[in-house]
């Protein structure tokens, strides 16, 4: 397991952007992000591992994940933000090299979450 510290949270309008970053104590194979809003369960965003990556629907063309392995971190900049975007944003990391939808990775390590709030 690593340790993960997220940063780049914070509150935007509508078509508004913000970057999240995601720093990892040690080397992972996959890092990816999930959210929770409120009342709801929490669900996949994206995730990179060293050969591909992964977004959800509701994303596709608006955010863009990106890691530096060297610096064992990863960013995602979310464009075009839209109030269902609002949640709390958590990073997550793996370090099994095992193929597998990135959606359905068995991440086994979590950080402690920033929020993102989008306003109409």
């Amino acid at each position: 397991q690593v340790q993960l510290v997220e940063s780049g949270g914070g509150s935007v309008q509508a078509g508004g952007s913000l970057r999240l970053s995601c720093a990892a104590s040690g080397r992972a194979y996959v890092m990816g992000w999930f959210r929770q809003a409120p009342g709801k369960d929490r669900e996949f965003v994206a995730a990179v591992s060293w050969i591909t990556n992964s977004y959800a629907e509701s994303v596709k063309g608006r955010f863009t994940i990106s890691r530096n392995n060297v610096e064992h971190t990863m960013y995602m900049q979310m464009n075009n933000l839209k109030p269902e975007d609002t949640a709390v944003y958590y990073c997550a990391a793996g370090g099994k090299v095992i193929e597998v939808d990135l959606s359905s990775y068995p991440y086994n390590s979590w950080g402690q979450g920033t929020q993102v709030t989008v306003s109409s």
